[in-house]
């Protein structure tokens, strides 16, 4: 009998054994403290102010820190690809470009925040989740369809609101060292708590790997692409008199990867040398203070920069021909980009009586980029600004906790194309008795023209307008027996237009390419989200908790461009994930998650098609006791062969381990 089943053995026994006394105490002890009132879950980004979960009037989804802890996820994308409604693919293995959508939209239409930054890059329009692990988070917030109401640009499809971990009771200290797969090495520690009126948490990691190919080696591509990362991160909060809050945060990200890349004829490359480097800074500092009993304010600060250091390498394999030579001067580059994005927002709340809410808001936003090509001077963007000043009001109703609603309007400014207006009305209705709830929304939506877009050298249009799009969602809510089963399906409906696409027009564009950014675009997704919580079992014996999580989502695009027809390249018809969890006794979780995602295309003229797959994992955690856990993680159990991006590479079966340590610290 192996050694790890001996201890679970004997586990068992003393548990066994210890029962009646463990219980007489417990007994005492309770009757000796006051009754333990759980606070319910809320969410803050739907209405920018905190509501509990059960009167939210908005699709979203909650991950907390905690979850990705027990399962061992490494990164945010990862633990995004479980998420409902969202399509997350990565063009090859750990470091590589990770592009997130939602309800078919484009990565640019996704708005991603940390700590209340905008983190989007300013020249391109998309975040990249490659570098952002999930070392010192504790939740994030999914907001499904049209926020631009609250959150402004990019927030066509949604919104991630990522948060830092908050110090809270005792300070603890801990650390983990993790090994696996393709020579993974993984090391972090971290400490946090609260001492009087101050709370601390801080973490530091770093991750290094041998990788795998990013152009798929089944393809003919044997070269490893490895990849380096070092993060960290600190949130500071300080208790202020009359109810107030000062609170700093901090998080840094450096990787540095190396990817493939395409040879002159358009067949996959591996390719010797090509790489980047990113460091990736986000500070945001906050101050809440209530002014009276039914008015309070708070005042945000942030700000993201990226640097993106990025080299096309020197020699380039066709993987179709097999033909080995110098990387095409038509395929070379060089260059650094460098963006930031500046927010300041002033947010102030009206308690007007018990049912109403009123929130309005003035939010200064400011992206600046340049784009230095290295190679080519001419190609350069010099240093350019996109800026906006908005204003925001939204009123909340609240009747007998049954009955609830938003309605809100916001107007932006921009200095490049004028004005945007935007709308966006909720309402939900909560039977109690019944656990139902019925819930809808309809709203606007628009995407600022990005740096990129209007300022490239030969490409960029200074004409250019904003995206815009509408949209509604309805849906209906249950619980039953006592919140151990929540149920949810819902049905959502988007329009896009004015999308901007690159057009070949010689009649408009310049030379030599005669490519250029228009507002031509012209698409719509609808669909089906459903999602299924079940708390399965509990304190049985050898099932301490068993717990079944389930999400589907359909979503049908419609490419309405210029009679292109077809669906929207990279969008599947299909996706479901599952998430299952056991917990035989104290002390040791076991988790299997599967991941399913449809048939899609690769490109516009629906001409590339990518295979449906699907992926599931495995990972199990053990504490040793109270200051040791050790654990384990497997992805890809059943080894399968599949493509998230056309042409590149994905993990094959891999094994991590690893131990955790947990210590208080006596201050």
């Amino acid at each position: 009998m192996s050694l790890f089943c001996i201890r679970l053995l004997l586990c068992f026994c003393l548990v066994t054994w210890s029962l009646p006394s463990r219980a007489a105490a417990q007994e005492v002890a309770l009757a000796d403290q006051p009754d333990i009132i759980e606070t319910p879950p809320v969410v803050v980004s739907a209405t920018k102010t905190e509501i509990p979960v059960k009167q939210v009037t908005s699709a979203v989804e909650v991950i907390t820190g905690e979850q990705m802890q027990q399962r061992k996820v490494k990164t945010v994308a990862e633990a995004l690809r479980w998420a409902q409604g969202l399509a997350v693919f990565q063009s090859g293995g750990s470091g590589t470009q990770v592009d997130v959508r939602m309800r078919g939209g484009t990565p640019e239409q996704t708005l991603v925040l940390i700590d209340g930054a905008i983190v989007n890059n300013a020249a391109l329009g998309t975040y990249n989740f490659a570098d952002l692990t999930t070392d010192n988070i504790e939740r994030i917030e999914i907001l499904r369809g049209n926020q631009s109401m609250l959150w402004g640009s990019d927030a066509m499809g949604g919104v991630i609101n990522i948060t830092t971990k908050r110090g809270r009771d005792t300070p603890n200290i801990s650390g983990f060292s993790e090994y696996g797969s393709f020579n993974t090495i993984r090391e972090g520690a971290s400490l946090s708590g609260k001492k009087g009126p101050v709370d601390f948490s801080g973490s530091i990691s770093r991750w290094d790997t041998a990788g795998i190919s990013s152009i798929n080696y089944r393809r003919g591509a044997p070269e490893r692409d490895g990849y380096h990362n070092w993060q960290g991160s600190v949130r500071l909060g300080v208790e202020l008199p009359k109810d107030g809050r000062l609170e700093f945060s901090f998080r840094w990200l450096n990787g540095i990867v190396n990817f493939d890349g395409f040879a002159l004829t358009g067949d996959p490359a591996d390719v010797l040398g090509a790489g980047s480097k990113t460091n990736q800074y986000v500070y945001a500092g906050n101050y809440t203070q209530p002014i009276t009993s039914w008015w309070s304010q708070k005042l945000s600060l942030a700000r993201a920069t990226d640097s993106l250091l990025s080299h096309s390498g020197t020699v380039e394999r066709n993987v179709v021909t097999g033909v080995t030579g110098a990387v095409s001067p038509f395929n070379m580059f060089n260059s650094d980009l460098s963006t930031t994005s500046n927010r300041i927002e002033w947010q102030h709340n009206f308690q007007l009586g018990k049912p109403l809410m009123v929130t309005a808001g003035y939010q200064f936003r400011e992206q600046l980029g340049e784009n230095k090509d290295l190679l080519n001077p001419a190609f350069s963007i010099p240093n350019k600004t996109v800026s906006s000043h908005a204003g925001f009001t939204e009123a909340q109703l609240n009747l007998w906790d049954r009955l609830f609603g938003t309605a809100g309007v916001r107007q932006d400014e921009y200095n490049v194309f004028g004005s945007a207006t935007t709308y966006r009305v909720t309402g939900g209705y909560l039977h109690r008795e019944t656990g139902t709830k019925m819930r809808g929304s309809y709203a606007t939506g628009f995407r600022a023209p990005t740096i990129n877009q209007l300022f490239f050298p030969d490409f960029g249009n200074p004409n250019l307008k904003p995206e815009k799009s509408q949209g509604l969602d309805i849906a209906l809510d249950q619980t039953l027996f006592d919140d151990r089963v929540e149920l949810s399906a819902g049905y959502f409906w988007t329009q896009y237009r004015e999308l901007i696409l690159s057009v070949f027009d010689p009649g408009t564009c310049s030379p030599p390419f005669f490519f250029c950014a228009q507002n031509i675009g012209l698409s719509r997704a609808k669909g089906f989200e459903g999602s299924a919580k079940f708390k399965l079992v509990r304190d049985q014996m050898w099932i301490r908790s068993l717990d079944l999580r389930f999400q589907y989502t359909y979503t049908h695009t419609d490419n309405l461009a210029n009679n292109v027809g077809g669906r929207l390249p990279k969008w599947p018809l299909n996706q479901w994930s599952i998430i299952l969890s056991y917990q035989p006794i104290e002390g040791l979780r076991a988790n299997l998650e599967g991941r399913f995602v449809g048939q899609r295309y690769n490109d516009v003229a629906n001409n590339q098609s990518i295979s449906s797959f699907n992926v599931w994992n495995f990972s199990a955690t053990y504490d040793v006791n109270r200051h040791i856990q050790v654990y384990t993680r497997v992805d890809n159990i059943s080894n399968a062969k599949y493509e998230e991006v056309l042409f590149f590479g994905t993990p094959v079966r891999s094994v991590f381990g690893g131990v955790r340590l947990n210590f208080d610290v006596p201050l």
